[in-house]
């Protein structure tokens, strides 16, 4: 089976995408040959074998004006690069990949496509008629969590089927440092000090500016609190300013992005996810199978995943959020986390990610 991955683009702030993607290719049959192109950006992509960098800019891609009369051309390389590996299989990384790879495939009717999305995204008219113009099975729509499947199934008039995304627990687990290995790296007191982390892109989706406003009123009644920020993006310079506006300097850490990222949950007492949406929420698996008990907004892609465990607070409440942070410190993590990962059951979720994942690579 030769199966070709093609994801948008490379670099940190496409981590989860591509953590997602590594996750399903893992599930390829051993004698499959795969290959990912990023169409953007440099780098090796989800560990799956060899990469090829396409080069291409982001006018080209989005395909506006005077750039969209290249597409034809584009695609005319697309098409001979698929035909030449003997493509069967392509992996497409949400709406605007499927945008440029899926007319290609009109002409190669024997290459099976599954699109994989990973959070909303805005569907134009053009969108949902060129989704709807292929039938199954050559074109599977898939969504990581059940709440994105139905929304997608509505707006789009097409079958969803839902690959709720999921990490092999035993190999992540074993790669956690432990509290005092991953504090050390961090820099963090190593004991008599509760640290809430989060952990994400900084952008304005993932809600770390009212997380900030809110651990400074949780503050005024705990402290004696650290917050430590893990990931990049553009949002960086008005987080540091809300910093400095709150005095917050010293307990408060924009610690950046790291190659280590997914093994230092345990430095955290907490993890604080308070996104304004998501499609998932990789870090709530995460912190979960980590141990570490997890405060998230109320958002039903949540509950889908934690049931009556979660600790749900209503998006952009900052009010509310500082209390529940402030409570947080005289609450028992371990029973919360052990109620959560109970919920979450991350063996079972990954059996079922599994079977699909090897279904839509054509896994007998």
């Amino acid at each position: 089976m030769n199966i070709v991955n093609i994801m948008w683009a490379g670099g940190a702030p496409y981590v989860s995408v591509h953590k997602v993607h590594q996750q399903i290719l893992s599930r390829a049959a051993p004698d499959a040959s795969v290959t990912s192109w990023l169409l953007q950006g440099q780098g090796s992509c989800c560990n799956d074998g060899t990469t090829r960098e396409w080069q291409l800019s982001q006018r080209l891609l989005k395909g506006r004006h005077v750039w969209k009369l290249l597409h034809p051309w584009m695609r005319s390389r697309f098409r001979k690069a698929l035909t030449q590996a003997g493509t069967q299989v392509v992996l497409l990384d949400g709406l605007g990949v499927s945008r440029l790879v899926l007319p290609v495939l009109r002409q190669l009717p024997e290459v099976r496509a599954t699109i994989v999305f990973h959070g909303k995204t805005r569907l134009h008219p053009g969108d949902i008629a060129l989704l709807r113009s292929f039938q199954a099975p050559q074109v599977t729509v898939v969504a990581v969590s059940q709440t994105l499947a139905v929304d997608l199934e509505r707006d789009l008039g097409v079958p969803v089927q839902v690959l709720r995304s999921a990490l092999e627990p035993e190999s992540f687990r074993q790669a956690l440092q432990e509290r005092t290995a991953a504090r050390q790296f961090l820099g963090l007191p190593l004991q008599g000090v509760p640290v809430f982390g989060a952990v994400g892109r900084l952008v304005d989706s993932k809600g770390f500016d009212h997380l900030i406003d809110a651990f400074a009123l949780a503050r005024q009644r705990q402290p004696d609190m650290r917050l430590v920020i893990l990931g990049e993006g553009n949002e960086r310079s008005v987080l540091e300013s809300r910093i400095k506006a709150l005095g917050l300097e010293s307990v408060v850490t924009l610690q950046g992005h790291c190659r280590e990222l997914s093994s230092l949950y345990r430095a955290f007492d907490w993890v604080l996810i308070p996104s304004r949406s998501e499609g998932l929420g990789l870090v709530l698996q995460e912190a979960v199978m980590a141990d570490v008990p997890v405060l998230c907004s109320d958002l039903s892609v949540f509950r889908e995943q934690l049931g009556d465990t979660g600790g749900y607070i209503a998006v952009g409440d900052v009010a509310a959020w500082g209390g529940a942070i402030a409570d947080c410190v005289s609450r028992d993590g371990k029973q919360v986390a052990k109620a959560q990962y109970q919920a979450l059951a991350p063996e079972q979720a990954w059996q079922r990610f599994s079977r699909l994942s090897g279904s839509l690579l054509g896994k007998p």
